[in-house]
């Protein structure tokens, strides 16, 4: 509570009384100064207990039209006050928007001691994504003489989702795939409630196991099986390297990606799965959420979705050598290699191969001279490239992010990794590595061709691009346990797909 100036100027005629009732010796100023004094106190009691009166009796209402809006639109706020019985204070109400809301005009309303209701609706535009909260509307209250500044009223929240891409294709060579993104199976047969199969009895089977009624039916005995109850964890791993920025303003490798990325953690909160969540940029891990079910974990994997951003390159041989073949192709079988193949038995050639192995790490096998050797000396610096690549996947951050996860002791662990096609090498060694144990893999490969700015202006070119991106996906998908998708705009595919359809009617591969 703080007095007005109204109020301060009475207080020092108060105390102006009473210190010229002293100098003067005039009893009566000094009355006259006590006169007042007991007025200021009275005037501060009465304002307090119409402010009770008056804030009980207060409704303040912000309101948005709707909930959740993308980034850079512009909705309507609306800001009502309501008195349910008359005051004589003067109520100044000024909404709570949050910080990252922009509006060309303020919030605010007033109520004089003769009005009840008052509101006021102004055009906010939201900038910044993710989930914003209001603050509760600051009300100041006066009688002219005293003011109170409180904070009365409702905290709406609204989330702001990157404007990102509209028409999404998520499939297999150009066709959509018919089931949502975050949909799995349990992948096994044992104990649980739902029937999955029914098979003619075995040597080993229980009795318990036994489906009399269909033994009864068939004739012969018959084991009921039933789908195992699961508790299987999503670990979202999503790629937001600098080459994930790919593409034009809203519709970039990792704005398509976190669309279906979002979808995913809504299934898997949606079938009570834990979902856990890892960011891989450029330097490596950025941020990890273990897997878990509560509301909050599955609220934290949204924002921390919406928030992510593509991180800043790194100098370093991300993707020179990433390929290992890229080495036979540039150079070609060896003549001299293939006639040796031909002129050594399996056992000669893993025993020198293992003489090479002890060799490169500095222990060379007893005995052994593998420079003399034509076929040491030819198969040295293949063995030794290859050496090498393991060694830089393994240095990797996705593929390093990867095997942290899976070091943690995570079973049943449901992998899905969003990423695009520009490691293919690390993209093959961190699948492999994430079905280890039985594990499934869901892979979501944006294909670069589809979002470079100037990718199709040769279209013919750019269908080559697809094809060589498509060989890649199947590659993966010939995994055991491992789905492997595309994802990216359904126009610009559409135009490449076409583009080949029209080479192959011409007779053109």
């Amino acid at each position: 509570m703080f007095p007005t100036r109204r109020l301060w100027a009475a207080i020092a005629l108060a105390v102006f009384l009473a210190a010229f009732a002293v100098v003067a010796a005039r009893p009566l100023l000094l009355g006259g100064a006590g006169l007042i004094g007991a007025w200021v106190l009275t005037r501060q009691y009465r304002f307090l207990r119409t402010l009770e009166d008056g804030v009980d009796s207060l409704w303040v209402h912000q309101s948005v039209t709707r909930s959740g809006v993308r980034t850079t639109d512009t909705i309507p706020v609306t800001l009502a006050a309501t008195l349910e019985t008359d005051s004589p204070l003067a109520f100044d109400i000024d909404a709570g928007l949050p910080t990252a809301a922009v509006s060309d005009e303020p919030l605010s309303v007033s109520l004089a001691p003769s009005e009840s209701t008052a509101d006021r609706t102004v055009e906010v535009t939201w900038p910044v994504a993710g989930q914003h909260r209001f603050d509760e509307p600051t009300v100041r209250v006066s009688d002219g003489f005293v003011r109170e500044t409180l904070s009365v009223g409702e905290a709406p929240t609204i989330t702001v989702e990157p404007r990102g891409p509209r028409t999404i294709h998520v499939g297999e060579g150009g066709d959509r795939i018919a089931t949502a993104y975050g949909e799995h199976e349990a992948g096994r047969l044992g104990s649980g409630l739902e029937p999955a199969e029914l098979r003619e009895y075995m040597p080993g089977d229980t009795a318990d196991r036994i489906d009399w009624k269909a033994t009864a039916r068939l004739g012969t005995p018959h084991v009921r099986e039933y789908e195992a109850a699961t508790d299987r964890q999503t670990l979202l791993v999503v790629d937001h390297r600098a080459s994930l920025a790919t593409g034009v303003q809203g519709e970039t490798k990792l704005e398509y990606l976190r669309e279906v990325a979002l979808a995913t953690a809504a299934s898997a909160r949606r079938l009570g799965d834990p979902l856990g969540f890892l960011a891989v940029g450029d330097a490596g891990v950025t941020d990890r959420l273990e897997p878990d079910t509560t509301p909050a974990t599955y609220n934290r994997v949204r924002q921390r979705l919406l928030e992510l951003e593509p991180t800043s390159a790194t100098p370093s041989d991300d993707t020179a050598g990433d390929d290992a073949d890229s080495y036979r192709r540039r150079t070609g079988p060896d003549p001299t290699s293939i006639r040796l193949r031909s002129r050594l038995t399996a056992a000669d050639a893993r025993r020198k191969l293992s003489a090479i192995g002890g060799d490169l790490e500095g222990e060379p096998e007893t005995g052994t001279e593998p420079d003399s050797d034509p076929f040491t000396s030819t198969l040295r610096p293949f063995y030794a490239n290859r050496t090498g690549y393991r060694k830089r996947i393994e240095s990797k951050p996705l593929y390093g992010a990867v095997r942290t996860a899976h070091n943690r002791g995570l079973n049943t662990l449901w992998t899905v990794i969003f990423t695009d096609d520009s490691r293919p090498a690390e993209l093959r060694e961190t699948v492999k590595l994430a079905r280890s144990n039985d594990n499934a893999v869901l892979v979501l490969l944006a294909p670069s061709v589809l979002y470079e700015p100037g990718g199709l202006a040769d279209v013919e070119r750019a269908y080559d691009r697809y094809v060589e991106f498509e060989e890649l996906r199947r590659d993966l998908a010939r995994m055991s346990r491992v789905t492997a998708l595309e994802v990216g705009p359904t126009d610009r595919l559409s135009t490449v797909l076409s583009s080949g359809r029209t080479r192959a009617r011409g007779g053109r591969v």
